[in-house]
């Protein structure tokens, strides 16, 4: 397996001999075994104790364990550090060692697929990862690509065979390959191991849609082009067999180049902690500084006075290596700030949200019977911070499933569904669909709902025959017929199959083909017409042409294409007819259909015999083929007839619109990066209302230079600026320009814009001069489409919002295409659907249906970033009010490092005392249930804004900690002084001091984590309750006769519990302990609430004035009018929100008003802390920030 990862040098070009390994291997090409996996036996623990290190706590705890382990300084046992840590690292390294033994299973999967291999003039079977550079394979149908192969020959005629690309460009329709002439001759085993012929191509790249390359053989060389190559990845289709040489292999194939490296992915939240945890250790040692020179001064001015009972430890001789060994038995002390039970409970937390996505009901298809499934524990809180949505289309948003919905006939219109009487139906009002029983040939799945078409057709409307014939030839699908009548048609795109599956059940059977004819049995009688010419689509042309010979001699061309271009390609005399299809073509796209228009144009014999010589002469040049080509398909399309149009709908997902609404409503935004053609991208932009008619401008950039998509990313720019100062925003665009913050550039632009680029401007605008200009003029547009993209170009856009944008990104996809994006963005969520299951294994997250991504984020995503926030808030509290009670007890005790506590409770506290309830609430809380956090979209930008837990919430967490350990100590420390027991001994005994200190923090603690509980449940209540009384219980056990007697060294103090909580001094001062650390809180919380409620706080309102309403109706039913009036008059009396309630606002509300919730009093903090956000971004070197910082309401 080593082999596999070999590292070369980059090559310049590439030389291949056909079966000639020997010559081959001098170039030292990678073998075709590849490697996804990060670890082997030898490296798992080095490499990943290395990775587990990379966090910081886990080495501070190793620090201290060495600390520990020094007698002269430890002051606890080094067991109470070495086994939690081991745990951690257990834990972790078993799943991290599960997760890579998968990625194993599946490259072993994949290297030891067979193939057959051309050795000797034999064919023999070799694993995948045996093969090699130059071998001569053989493919059967339905079977995957081995490698980058060059197409030799086929069992097609002409060289020809079809595949599939769902793998690489996310596809699914079928592709045509072809062999050079040469070679396509070469269809037995012996010519083939005589073939030694040899190509000269580019070094391995990621380009999918390019290859260039020269075969030379027999003294003679042929130009070689992407048409002739058969990538990994591939699937072959309807074709026997076929043979290619090896050109790529492995990592050097096009789908590997393609596919991102396995990152390791950290959330926002964990590097933030890794900052925390440094500056923790940095108030640690300031703590340990501070008492080591009181110690210091204590023996040097005092402690020198005690050496006769109280003498200096073996080896310490002065004051000062006193203080010195203080300070690290202080760091062994207070190192109680940061528990290594932290990282426990966060991974605890982590996998219990895990499973809460993975059991959740609401998330699982019935029909693919698939769940939703966490793939890591290690995101969950992230998904509740997403900003930027970046999605595949095909597969994604779209089921990729294409239906013939409305046409445009001479004219006519049909397609509207229509009620008996004929007129147009309302909506829901669909009556029986068209019934083709008439046609034995008929697609039973094809349904069509307007019978008028029908009628045209079986009259003999010329017209409608003309268009229908024109759609059973005019294309490159290939027909399967697996018994008599049972036709399979393979297309290249799903439009076309829509379209010649139209023409079928309609009477105009595409039946077969051949290289020069196609048979349609036209109304039940078979016609073979002769195929002179296919003048194929391309991104440039925007349409197809064919060009037949009738069995009654006549030429005619029949073409379909876009509209933009095809329009204007017709005779004069078509334009009284153009006026009312482009007037069918608006009515069709405003409804988010894919159109066409279909045109014809009959050609003269003498007329066709000059233009197919030239043609001839055009193909077979060796320079500029492609243009001389396009100059003559340009001249025989024109002055063309029209026939009409046809709209074709691209089903979307269920859902899909719905779900793009909210999360645009939740402040996110959605990128739509796809691999299909811009027109495509377009119309499922409208279909999905990323797009809309009442948007200000769609820019669309096409530039194929630097500065062509400079000057259109730069035109753009002006437009929105021009606009934006029309509308009188009060300063103009140069002064904006030289404003120090580009936000507020991006901020002032009014209006609603889109953007549309190509994969060829993108290529440029991502070059390092222009990224910037792109990142600008995108992110001030709502929506953003890039078309014809390839992988690495998903990956790049995503990379270049990281870079800039510094928020947390999501990629969606559902294909191979997108395994990169999906790796390189924060968090990746594979769609488990038609395309393999590729994605799905790169992601983090997966489901079977886009609509399941607005549950993921707005319910689990927000909860579990909710709940993340406030356990660390808590846990941070409650370990600085325990351990900061030693800071202060040290001035007390001669800075000697001696513990308030006893060892057990120390040990015991995090444990046991304090872990359940906060685990309880990190895993169950929630502040609003889940039906309002979909109601109510603007409750996820907290998590944009990074406000729960952040630096500032940090120190808030740790003062209240701070002032809760010093009430905790001094309060009793000030009532012992003085206090007496009932029998008049003195109370204040270090060990009853400890005992009312510990119970006193612990009641704080469990009253302080009751109060931040914002949901309760049975679990919740058992673990605060029975964490009370696990500490009684321990406690009293700890001081018992039995104990004692069993350990005498080790309990000595017999019966101190009971005789300290015997005493009502003891339970006054707990009790005053408690209200006075607590009532703060309280009262703030309450202020907070009245004066500056946040918007989950007033959801929660509105969920008691909702459920008094009911409450009061049922009394309104009961008691009649009287008490009707009465109630009524109560509900005015809810002040602060009556208008709200009234308005409906706070009412469920639909899809896609979902963001016209009440203005509130908290709109303006979040307004702030947006322009605050914004400002740091723009100091940070941001060269933009997101075009709409303020909150919409």
């Amino acid at each position: 397996m080593e082999r596999c990862a070999a590292r070369r040098a980059p090559e310049e070009e590439r030389r291949v001999r056909a079966n000639a390994r020997e010559y081959n291997e001098k170039f030292q090409y990678a073998s075709n075994c590849i490697k996804t996996s990060k670890y082997n036996i030898v490296t798992f623990l080095p490499v990943n104790l290395f990775e587990q290190f990379q966090e910081v706590a886990n080495t501070y705890f190793l620090f201290l364990l060495i600390l520990q382990l020094i007698p002269q300084i430890s002051s606890l046992s080094w067991f109470t550090t070495i086994v939690p840590l081991v745990l951690v690292l257990t834990i972790t390294a078993v799943k991290d060692a599960t997760d890579d033994y998968f990625r194993h299973k599946s490259d072993n999967q994949v290297n030891n697929r067979q193939s057959q291999v051309l050795i000797g003039g034999v064919l023999r079977q070799e694993q995948w990862m045996n093969v090699r550079v130059g071998d001569i394979i053989k493919l059967e149908n339905n079977q995957f690509v081995a490698a980058d192969l060059l197409l030799l020959c086929s069992s097609e005629p002409h060289g020809l065979c079809y595949i599939e690309t769902a793998e690489l460009d996310g596809e699914t329709n079928m592709k045509v390959r072809q062999a050079i002439p040469v070679t396509s001759e070469l269809g037995d085993t012996s010519k083939l191991a005589r073939f030694d012929g040899e190509v000269i191509c580019e070094p391995p790249n990621n380009k999918l849609d390019k290859f260039g390359g020269t075969l030379y053989w027999k003294e003679n060389k042929y130009p070689l082009s992407n048409q002739n190559m058969l990538l990994r990845g591939c699937v072959l289709r309807n074709t026997e067999w076929c043979f290619g040489l090896v050109i790529f292999a492995g990592p050097d194939t096009k789908l590997m180049q393609n596919s991102g490296r396995t990152k390791f992915k950290r959330t926002s939240i964990d590097r933030l902690m890794n900052t925390l945890v440094l500056w923790i250790f940095g108030f640690l040692v300031c703590m340990g500084v501070i008492l080591a020179i009181g110690n210091a001064i204590w023996e040097h001015e005092v402690g020198v006075c005690f050496q006769i009972y109280l003498p200096w430890d073996e080896g310490v001789h002065s004051a000062f290596f006193s203080g010195f060994l203080s300070f690290w038995s202080y760091i062994i002390i207070l190192n109680t700030v940061v528990p290594i039970s932290l990282y426990v409970s966060v991974e605890v937390i982590r996998l219990g949200h895990s499973y809460f996505i993975n059991w959740d009901k609401k998330m699982y298809c019935a029909k693919r019977r698939t769940p939703a499934e966490a793939r890591t524990t290690t995101l969950n809180e992230e998904l509740g911070q997403v900003e930027y949505i970046f999605s595949d289309k095909t597969g994604t948003l779209t089921q990729n499933i294409m239906v013939f919905s409305k046409c445009s006939v001479n004219g006519h219109s049909y397609g509207d569904v229509q009620d008996v009487l004929g007129h147009k139906a309302e909506l829901g009002e669909r009556p029986e669909p068209v019934d083709f029983s008439f046609n034995p040939l008929a697609d039973p799945r094809f349904q069509f709902w307007d019978p008028s078409l029908l009628e045209a057709v079986k009259l003999g409307d010329p017209h409608v025959h003309e268009f229908f014939r024109l759609l059973s030839l005019c294309h490159t699908v290939m027909s399967e017929e697996k018994s008599e009548g049972e036709l399979y048609y393979k297309a290249q795109s799903p439009d076309e199959g829509a379209l010649v599956t139209a023409a079928r059940n309609f009477g105009f059977v595409f039946r077969s083909r051949t290289p020069k004819t196609i048979t349609v049995h036209e109304l039940g009688r078979a016609i073979t017409y002769q195929l002179l010419a296919i003048l194929d689509f391309n991104n440039i042309r925007k349409r197809m042409s064919v060009i037949v010979r009738s069995p009654e001699g006549k030429i005619r061309l029949y073409c379909k294409g876009a509209d933009t271009i095809l329009l204007e390609r017709l005779h004069p005399v078509n334009q009284d007819l153009t006026n009312v299809t482009t007037d069918h073509l608006n009515e069709y796209a405003g409804e988010g259909l894919r159109t066409l228009v279909l045109a014809y144009k009959d050609l003269e014999e003498s007329y066709y015999e000059d233009w197919s010589e030239r043609l001839h002469r055009a193909g077979s040049a060796p320079e500029a083929r492609e243009d001389r080509l396009a100059r003559l398909y340009d001249e025989v399309e024109h002055d063309m007839m029209l026939l009409g149009a046809t709209a074709i709908e691209d089903k979307l997902q269920q859902g899909v619109p719905e779900t793009i609404a909210i999360l645009t409503l939740a402040n996110i935004k959605i990128w739509v990066l796809t691999g299909d053609k811009q027109e495509t991208a377009v119309n499922i932009g409208y279909s999905c209302k990323m797009l809309t008619d009442d948007m200000t401008e769609v820019f669309v950039v096409t530039g194929h230079t630097v500065l062509e998509v400079r000057e259109e990313l730069r035109k753009a720019r002006e437009k929105m600026m021009d606009a934006s100062r029309s509308m009188g925003n009060g300063f103009s665009y140069q002064e904006k320009l030289s404003s120090s913050k580009l936000t507020s550039v991006l901020e002032a632009i009014a209006g609603e814009y889109a953007l549309v680029i190509n994969g060829h401007s993108l290529a440029h605008a991502l070059e390092a001069d222009m990224e910037v200009e792109f990142l600008e003029t995108a992110c001030a547009c709502k929506a953003v489409i890039c078309c014809r993209v390839t992988p690495l170009q998903k990956a790049q856009v995503v990379e270049l919002v990281k870079k800039y944008k510094k928020a947390v990104t999501l990629a969606i996809g559902d294909g191979a295409n997108d395994v990169s994006m999906i790796k390189t963005a924060h968090i990746g969520v594979g769609i488990s659907g038609q395309e393999g299951i590729q994605a799905v294994l790169a992601s983090d997250y997966s489901f079977s249906q886009f609509k399941f991504l607005q549950r993921l984020l707005l319910v689990h995503g927000r909860w579990s970033y909710l709940r993340m926030c406030k356990f660390l808030c808590y846990f941070f509290y409650k370990n600085f009010a325990f351990t900061m009670v030693h800071f202060w007890f040290g001035f007390f005790c001669g800075f000697s490092a001696q513990t308030v506590y006893d060892q057990y409770f120390i040990t015991l506290y995090n444990i046991v005392y304090t872990s359940l309830p906060v685990l309880a609430m990190g895993v169950f809380d929630q502040d609003v249930p889940e039906q309002r956090s979909m109601e109510y979209p603007k409750l996820y930008e907290p998590g944009q804004l990074n406000l729960l837990f952040n630096k500032r919430e940090f120190f808030i967490c740790i003062a209240q900690g701070i002032y809760t350990s010093v009430l905790m100590f001094f309060i009793p420390y000030g009532v012992f002084a003085d206090a007496t027991r009932d029998d008049g001994a003195q109370l204040a005994d270090y060990q009853s001091f400890a005992v009312t200190v510990a119970t006193s923090l612990v009641i704080v603690v469990s009253v302080q984590i009751g109060l931040d509980t914002g949901f309760w449940t049975a679990i919740n209540h058992f673990f605060i309750w029975g964490s009370l009384a696990a500490y009684f219980a321990i406690l009293f056990a700890m001081h018992s006769d039995g104990l004692f007697q069993m350990f005498p060294n080790q309990f000595r103090f017999v019966g101190n519990a009971q005789n300290t909580l015997a005493q009502p001094t003891v339970w006054l001062t707990i009790a005053l302990t408690t209200v006075v650390c607590i009532m703060p809180v309280v009262a703030f919380r309450f202020l907070k609430l009245d004066l500056k409620p946040e918007l989950s706080d007033t959801v929660r309102y509105t969920q008691l004035v909702r459920k008094k309403q009911k409450t009061q109706h049922r009394c309104m039913r009961r008691v009649g009018r009287v008490g009707s009036r009465r109630s009524g008059y109560a509900f005015s009396h809810q002040e602060g929100f009556g208008e709200l309630i009234m308005s409906g606002k706070n009412m469920r509300l639909s899809s896609l008003a979902l963001s016209s919730f009440a203005a509130r009093p908290s709109a303006g903090w979040i307004e702030t802390l947006r322009k605050k956000k914004g400002s740091d971004s723009s100091a940070a070197g941001s060269p933009s920030a997101a075009p709409d910082k303020t909150l919409k309401v």
